[in-house]
């Protein structure tokens, strides 16, 4: 069964973790000095947020993270028939954990990743070139960070 992953760039670290854990009920399952991550069965998420230079502040990459390699074939099968071109990146190192992964975006250039992680890493990882997705929006130079476009403040209703 796969779980939904979101990556969410933050100003402060310590400050995140307190909301996030008071807003989820419960405390990070991993915390490094940049980074930390929840992973939560309700609802089933693999919720990340790390503070990186340079790095958009705010949602910056969703994903789908499976639990063995036929459920990660059947969701690489599905990136490919969605229509946009898919980097394959392969075994990586990415966000303190080994993984095998590609990565996708949708016409508006939200990045997707498809990943199934295999072990811890005691570093945060290498950037992958996200220049074969067609799109504005990956950093060059940050692990699992692309770089979204600035959006206005939200509009208070009611």
């Amino acid at each position: 069964m796969s779980r939904f992953h979101m990556h969410v760039g933050v100003a402060d670290l310590d400050k995140s973790i307190a909301f996030y854990s008071g807003l989820f009920g419960a405390a990070p399952s991993v915390t490094k000095p940049d980074y930390a991550k929840w992973m939560l069965d309700d609802p089933r998420i693999n919720f990340a947020i790390s503070v990186r230079d340079g790095a958009h502040r705010g949602i910056e990459h969703v994903g789908l993270q499976v639990e063995d390699a036929d459920e990660l074939k059947a969701v690489y099968g599905r990136l490919k028939n969605a229509g946009a071109p898919v980097l394959e990146e392969g075994a990586t190192t990415c966000c303190y954990a080994k993984s095998e992964k590609s990565w996708i975006a949708d016409p508006d250039g939200v990045v997707w990743e498809a990943f199934l992680t295999n072990g811890e890493a005691t570093v945060y990882g290498d950037s992958p070139d996200f220049a074969p997705l067609a799109s504005d929006n990956a950093a060059e130079d940050a692990c699992c960070v692309p770089t979204m476009p600035q959006q206005a403040a939200p509009k208070v209703c009611c």
